[in-house]
């Protein structure tokens, strides 16, 4: 039996690339997303590889619980459990509403809390991982960020508070992303008005290259295979950008 990994928001951008990585290497992925046209999408494409794209809203409780207890009675060997759903709303915060903030914090925050509290079990029996996606916005910030930047830095927080409260039968970690090119892994009915990135957006990256989302997936499937003995950390991949001071 293939191990199974699932992922939320596993249709498009980052969660498309992570999806199709872990399928290319031997794993069966149920990626969840609220987008249908992505999912169909991502099912369309998947060729011979193990991978279900499965519509679904995170933020319904009851939708969600349905989906993952219909997942479990398929009795897959769950060894992982990605949560990278992630929304923004950016914009002054004397016009962001309460309704806003509270989508963006249900998206992606209280997602997290769901996912794993619903496959706690799962995980514990086969000593599994937790890998949530966060960002660099925990950490720095552009003007009108407040929910999406708080969502994240609540990500990084709660991973270790889940990594000591779960373990030592499940390990929990944090990636945060930075300038993640994923431009090429919408939908097509987004994805056909891509930017090109200019030789300045890619050298002020100490790295010399802006990234690319299967620099996350690597990442992803480093924490799964090797890194038994890593929990509640936060690992920040941004070619070097938080590290690097701007004077102006």
């Amino acid at each position: 039996m293939k191990s199974t990994v699932i992922i939320t928001g596993g249709a498009q951008g980052i969660g498309k690339a992570v999806s199709l990585l872990l399928a290319k290497n031997n794993y069966n992925v149920i990626s969840l997303d609220n987008d249908f046209e992505a999912v169909s999408q991502l099912n369309d494409e998947k060729n011979n590889m193990s991978i279900k794209g499965v519509v679904c809203d995170i933020i319904d409780e009851t939708a969600l619980t349905k989906t993952i207890n219909e997942l479990k009675i398929q009795e897959m060997n769950i060894i992982a459990l990605i949560n990278n759903a992630g929304i923004s709303i950016n914009k002054p915060i004397s016009q962001l509403t309460l309704e806003e903030w509270n989508k963006v914090i249900g998206t992606n925050l209280t997602s997290v809390f769901l996912m794993s509290k619903l496959l706690e079990k799962e995980l514990r029996d086969s000593k599994g991982s937790i890998i949530n996606i966060a960002s660099t916005r925990a950490f720095m910030s552009e003007a009108n960020t407040e929910a999406y930047s708080a969502s994240k830095g609540g990500i990084v927080a709660l991973t270790h508070a889940l990594a000591v409260s779960l373990g030592p039968a499940i390990r929990v970690n944090c990636i945060s992303p930075g300038w993640i090119d994923v431009t090429s892994y919408k939908k097509k009915s987004i994805n056909m008005n891509q930017v090109e990135l200019s030789k300045e957006d890619h050298s002020q990256h100490p790295v010399g290259r802006v990234g690319n989302p299967f620099d996350i997936g690597e990442m992803v499937l480093f924490l799964i295979e090797k890194g038994g003995f890593i929990t509640g950390e936060n690992f920040i991949i941004d070619g070097g950008m938080t590290k690097k001071m701007i004077y102006v």
